[in-house]
């Protein structure tokens, strides 16, 4: 019986296993990949995380985990696939073996969705981004286009306006999803250009991405559009199914939880992208993680007495 299970070993996972320790927590974490690092694995480099300008996403997965292996952390590869609450206690189900703990933290992260085209992942993090505020400044001066036409879409297209050359935003409508104060906002860019009814239907490059191919659904033509980076953003997906009847959620599958990252179900925990909040970086993941691991210290103390 374990003190704590941390599921997901991505920066909150990570932040949380730490601090767990720090509090004197009998813990293990679980993950489904034998390399910590969670989505920051994938980002050629991670710029506006403090005191690490530059850090690739790979050496501060690293970094993170050497961190835990430091403090003793004890880890363990496995696909969860089942988590039972049976009140005083937690059982987490994989397909080799089972593990049982006082409180569990669920740090799962959350997905982007992709658009499944060529190209997508042979360019993912060589000009194949899911996030314009991680990865907007590496594109200072130059052309990037954006794909996807609601709310998401046009705040990326807006926010990398101000430092891009050239932005396209390519939408398979032909009108904008977003709200009206957004899209008024968008259509006053000089350097924006709505390339409306078209569809991403290939991504080209060589060392990186350097073109991309987009059809017309109206007039079915297909032709190239030079560009140096894209931004996909047509959804993001919660990594929240083994909780779902659990916790509280909302309507997309975000775990509904405070600062102190407590769920709706005594004893399990949520940190990371997983919880509904307004801002999904590095930086307020490694705080969710630690937030929830003290927490869960404080549970487990009123849980003895």
């Amino acid at each position: 019986m374990y003190d704590l299970i941390i599921i997901g070993a991505g920066p909150a996972g990570l932040s949380a296993a730490v601090y767990g320790v720090r509090a004197g927590l009998n813990l293990l974490v679980l993950d489904q990949s034998p390399m910590s690092g969670g989505q920051i694995l994938n980002t050629y480099e991670v710029d506006n995380y403090l005191g690490l300008p530059g850090i690739s996403g790979m050496d501060m997965g690293q970094t993170f985990r050497a961190h835990a292996d430091k403090l003793g952390v004890e880890f363990v590869t496995a696909r969860v696939k089942e988590i039972v609450d049976n009140g005083d206690s937690k059982v987490v189900r994989t397909r080799k073996q089972d593990f049982e703990a006082r409180a569990l933290i669920l740090a799962a992260g959350a997905e982007h969705a992709h658009l499944g085209v060529p190209g997508e992942e042979q360019f993912s993090g060589m000009g194949v981004s899911y996030c314009a505020t991680c990865d907007g400044a590496f594109f200072k001066g130059k052309t990037v286009a954006v794909v996807g036409g609601g709310d998401v879409a046009l705040e990326d297209a807006i926010y990398l306006a101000r430092t891009s050359e050239k932005v396209y935003l390519l939408h398979r409508r032909d009108e904008l999803r977003g709200a009206k104060m957004l899209q008024d906002e968008l259509l006053s860019l000089p350097n924006v250009e709505v390339l409306y009814s078209h569809t991403l239907q290939e991504i080209r490059g060589e060392q990186s991405v350097q073109k991309l191919l987009i059809r017309d659904v109206k007039t079915e033509a297909e032709r190239e559009l030079p560009v140096d980076g894209v931004f996909i953003a047509v959804g993001i997906h919660p990594c929240s199914e083994l909780v779902k009847g659990l916790v509280e959620q909302d309507e997309v599958g975000y775990v509904l939880a405070g600062e102190n990252c407590a769920s709706s179900a005594p004893g399990i925990y949520v940190a990371g992208d997983i919880r509904k909040k307004p801002l999904r970086q590095v930086v307020t993941a490694v705080a969710d993680g630690a937030n929830a691991a003290v927490a869960v210290a404080e549970f487990l103390r009123n849980f003895k007495n």
